[in-house]
């Protein structure tokens, strides 16, 4: 075989220009023959020189020989960068793209032939290899092989390499932009309904999925007929134990779940909250399916994503269909379907109207059941939604803040390092307790609880948002129960920390605001005071006098003449 190969080799350099047809397929057929007998030839065939005599016979007129061209190139770009690359140099690529792009039309059984093989060329040139795959694109080569599926669609195996082709592709970024300008939608979903086989129908979710990713594509798909499609194979697979029913069945919902994340396909699918599909997917909740109770719940926090859905689908009953969902997974529940519905109402309690509402329904109680969960994103998701519920409404901040079980909870999770959003929010709904209930039995429970400390942390925090709601709840704290409070923030040296963002001149205008307010309400406690007085803050609040900012120059005043008064 190998001296064979080196005769073929040899052959194949010298002759490419006035070899016979007949010969030069001789050479191939020797040459295919040791590749696929041997994965090792194919750099031994890059060392020898053989590519840029190969990729001119890319120019022959006779189509046996482009064919078996086509089958040696792609062989050799098998799983082989310095295949691969030799063929990029030698400019291969470009010819095959242009040879698909003048057979594309043609659809008598050798273009078709030839068509497959120079696909399944192009495919293997680019598979997993970024520059390449974006060379490819730049060329222009997706609305060819768009087309190509298009035309070609009763041929199997070329719509088979077609589809691995955009599989290939779809993944970049720069792919979708263009595939948004071809009729791929209208072309997949076609090919989708006809497809019996598993297999197929999953190699055509392949190429969704990546594609779904784009919001101009997602509604192209929803235009389309796909929603329909996937609502049938969930109807279809639900009550199926086969493998492959239970992973249609994954597949078909978690691609809807996708559809819903574009705010223009969600629209059209939720139809002022009459539409078929919003219906049929709210019917999933109740399912005995965890896959579909998880995408039931995924598709109503994707519905939830503007005020006035979330309001519909509040006076909808939605909210109950949620919690009994949840009451179903309170013991060693799925922890995918607790962070879901849990995403789920925390979106609808977005909108003002809702909080009471909501409220009144027992989601607070219902959410309270997951507080020994020890996942990090059922936490997160828990401690978003009772944040969001009690905003501006009072008794129930007051209600949750006396909770000792609760806020013992929350300042364990003040310490949760290694889970940032679990701590930050936990030090949101602390503060947010105190800021909606402003109850001195709130705050004597955050004290008692050893919750103080974070608060004062937070003020230091990277993000202003959340500086400022620390800020305002310590100054609450002073205002309200500074005697109790006085140790804990002496401790927690909350002078010192003041002092410091009121000299940065990159704290923001609210936070120097706030700063000033909370030293005013600090001196009324005589440790504290004593440090406010030795840390000679009236410099530092003088200066700030001339802030350019009104608000934070007249704080600075009156701050100003409440040190000196007090020292």
């Amino acid at each position: 075989m190998a001296d064979n190969l080196s005769d073929a080799l040899k052959k194949l350099k010298i002759t490419t220009t006035d070899s016979t047809a007949d010969s030069l397929e001789g050479c191939l057929d020797c040459l295919l023959q040791a590749l696929a007998q041997n994965k090792f030839m194919r750099n031994p065939c890059v060392d020898a020189g053989l590519i840029p005599p190969l990729v001119q016979l890319l120019n022959c007129k006779d189509q046996e020989v482009l064919l078996q061209t086509g089958r040696a190139l792609g062989n050799i770009c098998y799983d082989s960068h310095e295949g691969r690359n030799a063929v990029d140099r030698a400019g291969g690529a470009h010819i095959v793209v242009d040879h698909v792009r003048s057979l594309c039309s043609k659809t008598d059984p050798a273009s078709e032939k030839l068509l497959t093989v120079f696909c399944g060329m192009l495919m293997n040139y680019s598979n997993e290899n970024d520059t390449l795959q974006s060379q490819l694109i730049n060329m222009g080569v997706i609305p060819t092989l768009v087309k190509l599926l298009g035309i070609h669609c009763q041929n199997a195996a070329l719509t088979e390499m077609c589809l691995v082709a955009f599989g290939n592709l779809a993944e970049l970024e720069s792919s979708k932009e263009q595939f948004a300008y071809t009729n791929i939608a209208e072309e997949l979903v076609k090919l989708f309904k006809k497809q019996i086989e598993h297999d197929k129908k999953e190699m055509i979710f392949e190429v969704l999925a990546p594609l779904a990713e784009n919001d101009v594509i997602k509604l192209q798909l929803v235009e389309a007929g796909l929603v329909e499609c996937l609502l049938e194979i969930v109807q279809k697979t639900v009550d199926s134990d086969k493998e492959d029913d239970i992973a249609e069945l994954k597949t078909a919902s978690d691609l809807m779940v996708l559809l819903l994340l574009g705010d223009e396909s969600m629209q059209k699918l939720f139809e002022g909250g009459k539409g078929s599909v919003f219906q049929r997917v709210l019917s999933w909740i109740p399912s005995n399916s965890h896959q579909l109770q998880l995408a039931g719940a995924l598709a109503i926090a994707n519905f939830a994503r503007n005020d006035g859905n979330c309001i519909h689908m509040v006076d909808n009953g939605i909210v109950q269909k949620l919690m009994d969902l949840l009451d179903r997974h309170v013991e060693d529940g799925n922890v995918t379907v607790q962070h879901a519905a849990l995403s789920a109402l925390r979106n609808l309690a977005i909108p003002v109207v809702n909080k009471a509402k909501m409220l009144s329904a027992g989601v607070a109680e219902a959410v309270l059941k997951f507080l020994r969960s020890e996942m990090p994103p059922v936490q997160f998701k828990l401690l978003g939604t009772l944040r969001m519920l009690i905003d501006a409404q009072a008794e129930a901040a007051e209600q949750l803040g006396k909770n000792v079980k609760l806020v013992e909870r929350l300042v364990e999770w003040c310490e949760a390092k290694d889970h940032a959003g679990v701590m930050g929010e936990s030090n949101r709904l602390l503060s947010a307790l105190i800021r909606h209930s402003k109850s001195k039995d709130v705050i004597r429970t955050i004290v008692q609880s050893g919750g103080i400390k974070h608060l004062v942390t937070m003020a230091t925090s990277e993000h202003v948002i959340m500086q400022n709601e620390a800020l305002v709840a310590l100054a609450l704290i002073a205002a309200l129960e500074l005697v109790t409070a006085e140790k804990d923030l002496e401790n927690a040296q909350l002078v010192q920390i003041l002092h410091r963002l009121l000299s940065d001149d990159r704290s923001a205008p609210e936070i120097k605001y706030n700063s000033m307010v909370l030293i005013c309400a600090l001196i009324g406690s005589e440790p504290l005071q004593k440090e406010v007085h030795s840390m000679a803050f009236l410099e530092v609040v003088s200066k700030l006098r001339s802030h350019e900012n009104k608000t934070v120059a007249q704080q600075a005043s009156l701050t100003e003449q409440r040190l000196a008064v007090e020292s």
